[in-house]
């Protein structure tokens, strides 16, 4: 039994598709299996990964559902304890699971471990900024008071043992946007985070990233399901209102405003800063060449996220 299962979930990424599988082929740590689930690609993506003989490889194809159900596919394929993910137009360091198996050894009861990660917009390369203090090379870290600026968990640098998603359940196949925030909330709320300050993998920025989540507003992440965890849970509720400002404004900007009064309501403006108030009170006509601003800044490395 191979110690890692690698999930590659795949759907129009033959720009990609080659970089990113031999970025994990070329891993120094070599005991590992890899499982494409090729979700309905219609370009030529099966035709690349056809060009690799690696016995290492599993691929398979199915009809097209959405990366939340190939990645739940892959789960259910996986043959390792150690669970990882990386999407098909990303990168791993060649020390991703070496560094990720030492911290597995040195830490033998936790089950979440992941990674810093650097981000590649069409500008340059930068690395993400983290609200967390630094005190050693890897930190055992509280998900969601780590994850204020940018997330500990990202979803092509992290590893996960098998068995938490017999206790937390798989992705949600309904949510079309927001489905990786929805697994790390559910995990934040029963484990821990392996952190390792080391960056270990490439995230690929995506500028149009935005419009596209427009589409899906109507199924993203409503964070209905933890109104009674966040009563208690003062992290959650912080991270979750964080959440709920960026959908706010997403709804917004394209003027739902039946979607923006539902997130706002739900906010506690005590968890958020003044400017991100002031943001909520703007209308749309100002607010979207500000955003644009603010996209062209990040795509040029000048700040953080768009929207925390």
């Amino acid at each position: 039994m191979p110690f890692f299962s690698v999930i590659i979930p795949l759907f129009n990424k033959e720009k990609f598709i080659e970089a990113t599988l031999k970025s994990v082929l070329n891993q120094t740590f070599i005991d590992f299996e890899i499982l494409i689930i090729n979700d309905g690609s219609t370009d030529k993506s099966s035709q690349i990964i056809e060009g690799f003989d690696d016995p290492r490889i599993r691929y398979f194809y199915k009809e097209n559902a959405g990366v939340s159900s190939a990645r739940n596919d892959g789960i259910k394929k996986a043959q390792s304890n150690y669970i990882s993910f990386i999407d098909a137009d990303d990168y791993w360091y060649p020390d991703f699971l070496e560094e990720i198996f030492k911290n597995i050894k040195n830490y033998p009861e936790q089950k979440v471990f992941s990674g810093a990660i650097e981000i590649e917009t069409s500008k340059k390369v930068i690395p993400a900024s983290y609200s967390i203090t630094k005190t050693n090379d890897c930190e055992i870290v509280n998900y969601f008071t780590a994850s204020s600026k940018e997330t500990v968990i990202c979803t092509s640098c992290a590893v996960f043992h098998k068995n938490i998603f017999d206790k937390i359940g798989n992705f949600d196949i309904q949510v079309k946007s927001g489905q990786d925030t929805d697994m790390w909330i559910r995990i934040g709320m029963n484990y821990p985070i392996v952190f390792s300050w080391k960056i270990l993998a490439r995230y690929v920025y995506d500028e149009n990233s935005l419009s596209k989540n427009k589409n899906y507003l109507n199924k993203k992440i409503n964070f209905s399901k933890f109104e009674e965890k966040e009563k208690t849970n003062l992290s959650l509720k912080k991270f979750l209102d964080l959440n709920r400002f960026s959908l706010a404004i997403k709804s917004k900007l394209i003027t739902d405003n039946e979607s923006f009064n539902y997130y706002y309501k739900a906010i506690d403006l005590k968890n958020i800063t003044f400017k991100k108030r002031l943001l909520l009170l703007m209308p749309s006509v100002i607010l979207k060449p500000l955003i644009h601003l603010k996209l062209i800044l990040t795509n040029n490395g000048l700040g953080s996220s768009v929207f925390k």
